[in-house]
This record gives structure tokens, sequence and C-alpha cells, in this order.
């Protein structure tokens, strides 16, 4: 009888668990890789906002940095793990 009453405590704490991992932890999971994948996709001429709240166009991208125009005359050299989003045309 004393390990129906165990499994019947930890019920409660396992159901906690699960409705925690399926509504913060699996969705955070989801938008992190969303957003990994965007930055491996950005190419030439997409706009982005950094997260700074820059926006700007990408020049060039490169391995680890990304060639940002500010305005026609500023061009920089951006992390890549800065980029917050891009802007859709």
């Amino acid at each position: 009888m004393q390990n129906g009453d165990f499994f019947a405590s930890l019920l409660p704490l396992i159901v906690l668990f699960a409705i925690f991992y399926f509504l913060v932890i699996r969705p955070q999971q989801k938008q992190q890789k969303q957003h990994a994948q965007m930055i491996k996709a950005l190419e030439k001429g997409d706009k982005i906002i950094t997260s700074g709240g820059l926006i700007c166009e990408v020049v060039k991208p490169e391995d680890d940095f990304i060639k940002v125009k500010l305005n026609d005359d500023v061009i920089v050299r951006l992390s890549r793990e800065f980029v917050a989003k891009k802007i859709e045309a």
C-alpha cells in the first residue's frame, strides 16, 4: 500500500512539471531554433534589427560576423549573436 501512496503523492508534481515543460520550456526551445535558422539564412539585402535597436541592411554575411550598412556611407561588422530579428518586407 505504501507504494501506491508514494506514487499518488508524486502525481501532482509530475503533472505540474509536464505543464511547465509544454507551456514554457518547449516553446522557448522552438523559438531559439527558429532564431538560429533565421540568422544562418541571412543574405545580402536583408533588413535586420540589432539587439541594440539599430535598423540596418546586410551587405555581406560572413562566418562569425555580418557586414551591415547603417546608411549610405557607414558599413560596420556586426556579430551574428546581436541580430534580434529580420524585417520582412
